[in-house]
């Protein structure tokens, strides 16, 4: 699980990487995936940056997008909101272990949280595959939480121009 941190994701002087990558899954030859999302935050910047590597079909390699800016502002629906809630919910999840084991939550979906003061990660660094089994399971609530953390990072991204 990610460590307690004493800040929030809306400092300004806090660098932050989050990152998404749908098609974890793999075996022998490692995780194939249709999609990778990176937003990063540099420290006192007034925006994300959200770079996109997506493929059109299974057959096609990952191709970048043109990167895209989302100003943070300091309303109710700002991204600095759905980055503080993205955090709070990656705080309460459990991860695989050994890392890498099992896809414990069934999304094909590995989420990256880095920043000074917390990092979270699942899916380990080369995907899941290979039959293991994780010794952490989450339930069914904590599963529902990260499909609402995958929503986030979706929205960010939609929302960036």
């Amino acid at each position: 699980m990610g460590v307690a941190c004493s800040r929030t994701s809306g400092d300004d002087h806090q660098e932050l990487i989050v990152r998404l990558q749908h098609g974890i899954m793999g075996g022998f030859s490692g995780p194939n995936p249709d999609e990778i999302h990176t937003i990063t935050k540099q420290a006192h910047s007034s925006s994300l940056l959200i770079q996109s590597l997506t493929r059109s079909s299974s057959s096609m390699p990952l191709m970048p997008c043109s990167p895209k800016h989302l100003p943070i502002d300091k309303d109710d629906s700002s991204p600095a909101r759905l980055l503080t809630e993205l955090r709070v919910i990656l705080a309460q999840l459990p991860t695989e272990k050994p890392a890498g084991s099992e896809d414990i939550f069934g999304e094909d979906t590995g989420l990256t949280w880095s920043s000074e003061d917390f990092t979270w990660w699942n899916g380990g660094p080369d995907g899941c595959g290979g039959g293991g089994k994780s010794r952490v399971q989450p339930t069914e609530k904590q599963k529902e939480k990260f499909k609402r953390a995958v929503e986030i990072i979706y929205e960010l991204v939609d929302r960036a121009v």
